[in-house]
């Protein structure tokens, strides 16, 4: 292999690598208005809900990897670069915990509305 084509793949190699750690952030699940839902519309929140926590939990422990990969990176030449990546990483991470803890708590809120209503 010469020297222009090992260039190209190490350029390529670079460029690539952060595709490979990308993490997706999910979809937020629709919360039904407990007011106004019925029974079933209730339970395909729940399972929503559900679903959307199970893809939440993906998303985390892709942001994990991630940080657990930058950490290990011997190719990383500057730590304030590699800092500033941690850092962004675990305010992703932090905000998706919210996220999910808001989507839990209006769930929960929708739940008590409905049960409410029907008493």
């Amino acid at each position: 292999m010469n020297k222009t084509t090992k260039t190209v793949f190490s350029v390529m190699a670079l460029l690539l690598a952060p595709l490979a750690i990308a993490c997706d952030y999910p979809t937020r699940a629709d919360v039904p208005d407990g007011a106004t839902a019925t029974k079933e519309e209730m339970i395909a929140g729940q399972r929503g809900v559900k679903a959307y926590m199970s893809v939440m939990e993906e998303y985390l422990s892709c942001i994990e990897a991630a940080e657990q990969e930058t950490v290990a990176d011997p190719d990383e030449q500057e730590e304030e670069a590699k800092q500033q990546r941690i850092d962004m990483l675990n305010k992703k991470y932090n905000a998706a915990v919210e996220e999910m803890n808001l989507v839990a708590e209006e769930f929960n809120t929708q739940v008590r509305a409905y049960k409410e209503r029907s008493k």
